[in-house]
């Protein structure tokens, strides 16, 4: 008989193994998915098992881990969105699938807290077959609509099947299925409204997709998810300019302003850059400062100073500008170096230490002597630091001395 595999995450992963801490458990769910990527290069049917059964193991680990930053909950998606493509490709017969599928529902069902409430959204593709996903389809159809039954809207009924059930009649081509069965829920919730949408492109249906979507948008709504809905539907009907104007800016927020500037740049590369820091700027009034890395990154140090002295800019990404330009782009650089001081002054900027200010001191200079103006750059830091009115009056300690300024 074929030795049953050992792995190496299984003991870790009891129930209630982990303290409030998240980051021990973080590394040990990152070091599973890790293992069980290596063995799916060998072998792709073992993995997906220990997929499976991490998959099994996972939430009833994690009972009193502290979640409330949110990171411990990021893991567990990623784990869960690296190990569905896993399971779903492994070449297995119906009945092991079916059993593969029978344990993650159980896991499911049970998970309290919830840690997995993301892995019903890919019940189709675990189910690999349509045949399978109707049979999974028919199982859970009934429960969904008893919970939006006329009886049940009252009490805002809650089944944690209904985004498998969604999912499964998607992966069986039930799509007419799906779209009555939304016509059912007693709210307008993306959530789930997403399948109908999905369904609609299914069937070529694209202008009836994109109302949906945009009927779907409400006040607690992922305006977000919507307009990036919205938005591939008119890029891949080649209708690339319609799509920037409606839906880019909404489709496209990124954790920083530099990253959602690159994110809509990549995606419209037939737009200027200047056109799309334009529109970028004027979406967010009273926060134009906030894109002067954005403009710096491609070439637009005009427009980045101009940014930069209009509202507040981070003064050490200031600085870093002035370090990183001064023998590219000393001009840029005195500018930047000096607009890092007049905000340093106003009392902007995180955890400014002494350092701070003689940077960005060092790098005006040296920057002006690269530009052959440090004559004038040294009469515009004196005048600068000179009206230093603020109420420690922290740049000019740190300067005056060195510019021949009186405390």
């Amino acid at each position: 008989m074929k030795t049953k595999h050992k792995w190496t995450f299984a003991p870790r992963f009891r129930r209630q193994a982990f303290g409030w801490r998240s980051q021990p458990a973080i590394q040990r769910v990152e070091e599973a998915v890790a293992e069980i990527k290596a063995a799916a290069r060998q072998d792709p049917v073992l993995a997906a098992e220990g997929a499976v059964l991490f998959l099994g193991k996972v939430s009833p680990a994690l009972e009193q881990v502290d979640s409330s930053s949110g990171a411990i909950g990021s893991a567990v998606n990623y784990a869960i969105e690296t190990l569905v493509p896993i399971i779903a490709k492994a070449p297995v017969d119906e009945a092991t699938r079916s059993g593969w599928l029978d344990r993650l529902w159980k896991a499911v069902e049970e998970d309290d807290i919830p840690y997995i409430e993301m892995l019903p959204e890919y019940w189709g593709e675990l189910c690999h077959t349509p045949d399978l996903a109707s049979r999974w389809a028919d199982e859970l159809i009934h429960p969904v609509r008893i919970t939006w039954s006329e009886d049940r809207k009252a009490g805002g009924g809650y089944f944690k099947g209904t985004s498998a059930c969604m999912s499964a009649l998607c992966s069986a081509g039930r799509y007419s299925e799906v779209l009555s069965l939304l016509d059912l829920a007693p709210y307008k919730f993306w959530h789930y409204r997403q399948w109908g949408f999905k369904a609609l492109i299914a069937m070529g249906k694209r202008a009836e997709a994109l109302r949906y979507a945009e009927e779907s948008r409400g006040i607690n709504e992922p305006v977000a998810a919507i307009a990036a809905a919205c938005e591939e539907i008119l890029l891949d009907s080649g209708l690339g300019e319609e799509a920037y104007q409606r839906y880019a800016i909404e489709a496209n927020q990124k954790t920083t302003y530099l990253a959602t500037f690159r994110a809509i740049a990549k995606k419209y590369p037939h737009k200027a850059a200047s056109d799309i820091l334009t529109d970028l700027v004027a979406s967010t009034p009273g926060q134009e400062g906030k894109w002067f890395a954005a403009a710096k990154s491609v070439g637009l140090f005009r427009e980045a100073i101009e940014l930069a002295n209009r509202t507040p800019c981070d003064p050490k990404t200031l600085i870093r500008a002035a370090r990183d330009m001064k023998g590219k782009e000393p001009l840029f650089a005195v500018e930047a170096g000096i607009a890092a001081l007049r905000w340093l002054i106003a009392g902007y900027g995180y955890e400014i230490t002494s350092l701070d200010a003689r940077d960005a001191y060092d790098h005006s200079m040296d920057a002006a002597r690269n530009a052959g103006c440090s004559e004038k750059t040294i009469t515009r830091l004196r005048t600068l630091v000179a009206g230093d009115i603020s109420g420690d009056r922290f740049v000019s300690r740190i300067l005056g001395a060195v510019l021949g300024i009186s405390g």
